[in-house]
This record gives C-alpha cells, sequence and structure tokens, in this order.
C-alpha cells in the first residue's frame, strides 16, 4: 500500500515539469493529454511508489499538487 497519494489539478497545471523533477521516486510524468489550457498536465504513473513526502507539491508553483498521506 502506498505511504501517499498524489492529487493534481489537471487543468490549472501548466506543465513546468519541476514536479517531475523534484520527485525521488518517479512517481509523476507529463501527460500526453492536452488540457483545456493547450499544457500537458502531469500524471501518477507510479501511484504505489509515492512515500507521501511532498516534494512535487513543493515544487510546483502553481500549487496544482495535493498530497494525502496514509494514516
Amino acid at each position: 500500500m502506498p505511504k501517499g497519494r498524489v492529487i493534481i489539478d489537471g487543468e490549472r497545471c501548466k506543465e513546468c515539469g519541476l514536479c517531475v523533477n523534484a520527485c525521488p521516486f518517479g512517481v509523476l510524468r507529463i501527460s500526453q493529454r492536452i488540457n483545456s489550457r493547450g499544457f500537458h498536465p502531469v500524471e501518477d504513473v507510479f501511484p504505489d511508489k509515492c512515500t507521501g513526502c511532498r516534494l512535487c507539491a513543493t515544487m510546483c508553483p502553481n500549487v496544482v499538487i495535493t498530497v494525502e498521506r496514509a494514516p
């Protein structure tokens, strides 16, 4: 069971990639889909690897990432 869960507001993501680079476990990647603003939002591709460290959320300049930690 993952220790954390990444929640991404894909419509507000601007595809900067800072969160992807910040994640030490490779949980995130840039998606192939395009949001309504014309950007490829980030998606969690390996949610089971999430430790809940919140580095991705800390690095996001647009505050589109929330990380929930497992109890």
